[in-house]
């Protein structure tokens, strides 16, 4: 291989590209004029037997050759005879002082693959030590030295000894977290801190710290600064350096969902969430989102109330003003022998909720709500305004392999029960039981699994069915249920004679769900991937279950907001009430 210059070509013969790219590296940059060249050729052998010997060819021979021109560059020839490599006849790697007692240092220890047998490779040698050091900073030994560090070469027997002795001294310890720059109460920020004052050092409890200041929302900017030259009584004092958010934020989102279903249409969404990170010193604050879609409009605000734990134990107030719409009505055409779509059941929700969350050590988050709603809509040509009054238990807990918005691995569990009854204000006597799993894995790098289900039921007494809302019943179709059906259209319907003597059919909604979602996806970059799916299930009641099944694929962007993914699906089966269906589906956001 030839690297051509004004000044001076390289040749290197004798040595395998890896050698070659190491000779290179340390013969540097190529002279720029004939001073340079001079001297550049002038420690040519020093720096190839440094190069070889850093390998551990230490029995290398090297001949060098210049070949001078009046009219083109010169060409140095380095011909290389490596020799037999120096090989590792032991690796010495003892510790002393209170890392002794340190699992880290025994796991560290585990991790290495450099044995006795090795080519010697001072590199190798080299990233050991900066390891070793790097873990003794970041568990806190600032006190910690090498005793002795050295490489021992037996020329005669062409054998390397690698003696690392380490003396860790003491361990420091987490002093007082001081923080500045923000306006919230102390105990609030001091809530905070993951960790007692005198817990042993570490780098992974500075960024727990970390991580729950980023996860208030409430600041713009983070420095978390270990005090290191300021250690007292063994211990090590925590700056915190923060800066605000701005007092409002907007957050504007959009989607699509098109395709030819019940309808052929093209339906827009929209959503604005305006965010108040913080409106006083008790860290209180609001979220209200504004969403869109063809008459569907919907407004909810959110006001929560830190508790004994800004992250960990939160109060939420929720006032919502919901319109959607559900299913499809049909009206049959006499002449034709066929029915015909003439819209969807549609109903228009008010709420005011109240919520506590908390979270446990264990990382599950448990919360008690109590709902009041009140949802009017028209079902089989009959008014209906049912109220209630809603408890509800819900517990949840999501694990994820990594903190990006596309995370390679991760779970998530979602189980809720809600129970309203006549006695204590509403309409019916209804129990809902839901449960939500999403399953993440990624194999071989690019070969990432995306599984879920979906599963729910209302327990109620038959005559009670209608007066069940139906924003609380159960319905399927759409990009987070069975893709390549419209949002909401798919569950069990009822024909009937309509107020002008016809007949019509209405999907209804059932009073269970099941719903299920295989994907699979390849990355073909770290930015984009292909991904195909299978969609199956439905909501349905004990005597009407017709399990439906969609297939597709589609491409998605990892972008710098989150993935985005257009995807298509299509529907196998028509039904009743559904032609065989296909729909696109653009989609934001991250699976977990």
């Amino acid at each position: 291989m030839q690297a051509a210059d004004d000044w001076l070509s390289i040749s290197i013969s004798g040595v395998t590209p890896a050698l070659e790219q190491n000779i290179r590296a340390h013969l540097g940059a190529l002279p720029a004029n004939e001073i340079q060249r001079r001297a550049f050729l002038f420690g040519v052998e020093e720096s190839t037997y440094e190069a070889l010997k850093s390998m551990g060819f230490y029995q290398a021979t090297v001949d060098t050759n210049v070949l001078e021109s009046e009219s083109k560059p010169w060409q140095l020839n380095i011909s290389v005879k490596p020799g037999d490599p120096v090989t590792l006849q032991w690796v010495d790697i003892n510790f002393d002082g209170e890392m002794l007692e340190d699992a880290a240092f025994r796991n560290w220890l585990d991790s290495l693959t450099i044995k006795p047998g090795d080519v010697l490779h001072h590199g190798v040698y080299e990233s050991i030590k900066s390891q070793l050091l790097t873990l003794a900073l970041a568990r806190g030994y600032f006190d910690g030295q090498f005793s002795r560090s050295e490489i021992v070469i037996n020329r005669d027997k062409n054998t390397a000894q690698i003696n690392l002795h380490f003396q860790s001294g003491q361990r420091y310890r987490l002093g007082d977290v001081n923080f500045e720059g923000h306006t919230l109460n102390e105990n609030i920020v001091q809530a905070l801190v993951p960790f007692e004052k005198q817990t042993p050092y570490s780098t992974s409890q500075l960024g727990r710290l970390n991580r729950n200041l980023i996860d208030t929302g409430y600041f713009s900017n983070i420095k978390v600064l270990p005090q290191t030259d300021e250690l007292t009584e063994s211990m090590v004092p925590v700056k915190v350096e923060l800066s605000s958010k701005p007092s409002h934020s907007l957050e504007v989102g959009a989607g699509i969902d098109m395709g030819n279903s019940s309808e052929n249409a093209i339906d827009p969404r929209i959503r604005v969430t305006w965010r108040t990170p913080q409106i006083n010193r008790f860290g209180h604050k609001q979220e209200t989102t504004a969403e869109w879609a063809p008459d569907r409009p919907k407004l909810l605000t959110t006001y929560t109330i830190p508790m004994s734990h800004p992250l960990d134990d939160q109060l939420k107030l929720r006032v919502g003003l919901l319109r959607d719409k559900y299913g499809v009505t049909q009206d049959y055409n006499a002449e034709d022998k066929k029915f015909e779509n003439t819209g969807q059941l549609e109903s228009e929700k008010y709420l005011i909720g109240l919520l506590r969350q908390k979270r446990t050590q264990n990382n599950w988050l448990f919360g008690y709500s109590l709902e009041v709603m009140k949802e009017n809509y028209n079902q089989l040509d009959v008014d209906y305004s049912p109220d209630f009054l809603l408890f509800g238990v819900g517990l949840s807990k999501t694990i994820r392999g990594d903190n990006t918005l596309d995370p390679k691995s991760g779970f998530r569990q979602t189980y809720t029960v809600e129970y309203a009854d006549p006695y204590l204000g509403s309409t019916i006597r209804l129990a809902r039981l839901q449960a939500k799993l999403k399953w993440i894995d990624t194999f071989f790098d690019k070969h990432r699994f995306v599984t879920r289900l979906d599963l729910g039921a209302n327990i109620a007494k038959n005559e009670n069915i209608p007066y069940i809302a139906p924003s609380l019943r159960y319905f399927a179709g759409g990009d987070q249920s069975i893709r390549g059906y419209r949002y909401q259209e798919l569950g069990p319907y009822i024909d009937y004679e309509n107020s002008e003597g016809g007949v019509s059919r209405q999907v209804i909604g059932g009073r269970y769900l099941l719903v299920g979602s295989i994907e699979y996806q390849y990355y073909l970059t770290p930015s984009w991937r292909l991904g195909t799916f299978v969609d199956a299930g439905n909501a349905f009641d004990t005597d009407q279950f017709e399990p439906l099944v969609s297939v597709g694929g589609g491409v998605h962007w990892i972008s710098p907001i989150g993935p985005i993914k257009l995807d298509v699906g299509f529907g196998l089966k028509e039904t009743e009430t559904v032609n065989r269906s296909f729909r696109f589906h653009l989609t934001m956001g991250t699976d977990l």
